[in-house]
């Protein structure tokens, strides 16, 4: 006979949970999938383990400190949090890219410890300056700052806690990561 309103609204509500239940996994599936490819490209373009999971290490942990600023922040997890978070895995990889470039470069004839630390020392200066650049960039969105921007909000501070620690996550624990992965291999295996 007669509907009782907030029955039909509690439906209501369970079908969006459901919907943005749906919608987390799928984008879960996604950042997966470029993480996997990601892995398949690196193993590619390098022909070593050891660099490909150095560098792949590097946006997991670019993960991690978007879970902490999306914290800080208080804004919670949402959609748009987690397109950024697959956007921090191309960004930090990109820039791992352009050092492990940089180092094989630097490491023909020269010991694998100073090639990183030269390498190091070439790259830190543009991986600074677009750092600095994103975040820069990102600010207007991340505070908030004019008419629609709270929507981009949670996309903007993922991605802005990512670049926060690419920089010594990059320069400094992925070389480290890198020789640790040397010491551990078997002797002969490929790199």
């Amino acid at each position: 006979m007669f509907r009782k309103p907030w029955r039909r609204r509690g439906s209501c509500l369970g079908g969006a949970y459901a919907q943005q239940q749906i919608a987390f996994r799928g984008l879960a599936a996604v950042f997966g999938a470029a993480t996997a490819a990601v892995f398949v490209l690196l193993l590619f373009l390098y022909e070593s383990f050891a660099i490909a999971i150095a560098i792949l290490v590097m946006p997991l942990l670019a993960v991690c400190a978007v879970f902490i600023g999306l914290w800080v922040t208080g804004i919670e997890l949402n959609i748009t949090a987690m397109m950024g978070m697959t956007m921090i895995v191309g960004i930090v990889t990109e820039v791992a890219i352009f050092f492990f470039s940089e180092f094989v470069d630097l490491a023909a004839g020269r010991p694998v410890p100073v090639a990183l630390v030269e390498a190091g020392q070439n790259r830190m200066r543009p991986i600074a300056m677009t750092t600095l650049a994103a975040i820069l960039t990102l600010l207007p969105l991340a505070l908030a700052i004019g008419q629609g921007s709270s929507m981009q909000q949670p996309l903007a501070v993922a991605i802005i806690s990512g670049l926060v620690v690419q920089l010594p996550l990059v320069l400094v624990v992925m070389p480290s990561i890198y020789l640790l992965l040397r010491r551990v291999s078997p002797p002969g295996a490929p790199d």
